[in-house]
């Protein structure tokens, strides 16, 4: 007796709006495959922060068509310089020559014109204000219950929800993410093409505390102050004062254009948030149930991939859902393939955070010294096990999904 024909997909349910949910949604859609999309907020929006695409990313976004619309407004970077707050050169990564060996550009984008990017591009419904509370499995599908009390059937369920998932937490327990121990703020300043040249990317590292900008439109560059400290504080006073005690912390650094930046910045732009990660998990779903983003690999901002993983996690995902296995056999051939790639991503942005947070003088010494030594290797297996990864998804390549 012949193996039963898994029936065709007629909806796939996704928990979350944001890139990574909507990113799916579209590689759904470029293979024939209805979805709605759940997002919990009260509008579909995506924050204001800034985003490092790598080219891998780019690869992925090019795939999904979108590409274009990103490199419009995206300020392509040929490279990206890191030194120490006295003004020591760690290194240098030129990844400008990614264009010429995969056809796109690492480029910086504002997360929420990103986001509208690719919502403009998908034409499946997304749902706003539908906050998830559980889901149950049956034979044939995957019932997503809300806090108004109703449901929605669907074949699958991807949760896309983010580091705090509904859906994780039911699927793999209520643990909750990790904080890192340090804190980011981040802003936005308004400086001209002639006052800050375009493509530019800057890292600095200091005792316990870094500085981190680039441009992410025409005029607008996107900074973010990382310092040690305990979670769950809060900024005392205005924004302005917010502002005056980043300008304290950061004062008497070598590169002038850290105090030129924060005397460009909006106050009202400044974010403050925990940095939050996970360590790797062995299960990422079961039955017809799975996740992706963050709500299945949360790491750090430290190797600038959590949202390029996102995008290629949905590319992945759409092409084992059409490869005829059936969708749980194909939801684990995708947690298989795409644990393998994220985790050593989450392990190493966490170790680098880590570096990061070092107060002592001594070890500050060694860790500057140390990733001065070993850059340029550094560099090139950050090309083999990172980028080139995008290459399956460039003109004209064959991939197994």
């Amino acid at each position: 007796m012949s193996a039963q024909t898994p029936r065709p997909l007629r909806r796939v349910l996704i928990a979350g709006g944001g890139i990574g949910g909507i990113a799916t949604a579209l590689a759904l859609q470029q293979r024939g495959i209805d979805s709605i999309v759940f997002e919990r907020a009260p509008q579909l929006r995506d924050g204001g922060a800034g985003l490092h695409i790598w080219t891998n990313g780019m690869l992925a976004l090019d795939h999904l068509g979108v590409a274009d619309q990103v490199s419009a407004i995206a300020p392509a970077q040929s490279a990206c310089n890191f030194a120490t707050s006295a003004g020591r050169t760690i290194g240098t990564w030129p990844v400008g020559q990614f264009v010429q060996r995969y056809g796109q550009p690492t480029v910086a984008i504002g997360r929420s014109d990103l986001h509208g990017i690719l919502r403009d591009a998908v034409s499946a419904p997304v749902v706003t204000g539908a906050e998830v509370t559980g889901y149950t499995e049956h034979d044939e599908g995957v019932s997503l219950h809300f806090a108004d009390g109703t449901s929605e059937d669907g074949d699958l369920l991807i949760g896309a929800d983010g580091v705090r998932s509904a859906v994780r937490a039911q699927l793999l327990g209520p643990q909750p993410p990790d904080y890192t121990g340090y804190i980011a703020w981040r802003g936005h300043a308004e400086l001209s093409p002639e006052e800050f040249p375009p493509g530019t990317f800057q890292a600095l590292f200091g005792p316990g505390t870094r500085f981190t900008y680039y441009d992410i439109a025409p005029g607008v560059v996107h900074w973010m102050s990382v310092a040690d400290g305990p979670a769950g504080g809060r900024d005392e006073g205005t924004p302005e004062q917010t502002l005056d005690m980043l300008r304290a912390r950061h004062a008497g650094w070598a590169d002038p254009m850290v105090r030129r930046i924060l005397d460009a910045t909006v106050p009202e732009s400044i974010l403050r948030g925990d940095v939050l990660d996970r360590k790797p998990d062995p299960v990422w779903g079961r039955g017809r149930v799975t996740l992706l983003g963050d709500a299945a690999h949360a790491m750090s901002f430290n190797i600038g991939q959590g949202a390029c993983q996102a995008i290629e996690d949905g590319l992945v995902l759409a092409g084992h859902l059409v490869s005829g296995a059936g969708v749980p056999r194909a939801l684990r051939a995708y947690e298989a393939e795409r644990r393998e790639r994220t985790g050593p991503m989450q392990v190493l942005a966490h170790r680098i955070g880590v570096l990061g947070s070092l107060q002592n003088p001594a070890a500050v010494w060694l860790r500057d010294r140390f990733m001065a030594l070993t850059w340029n290797k550094t560099f090139q297996s950050t090309e083999r096990d990172h980028v080139a990864y995008g290459a399956r998804w460039k003109s004209g390549a064959t991939t197994s999904v």
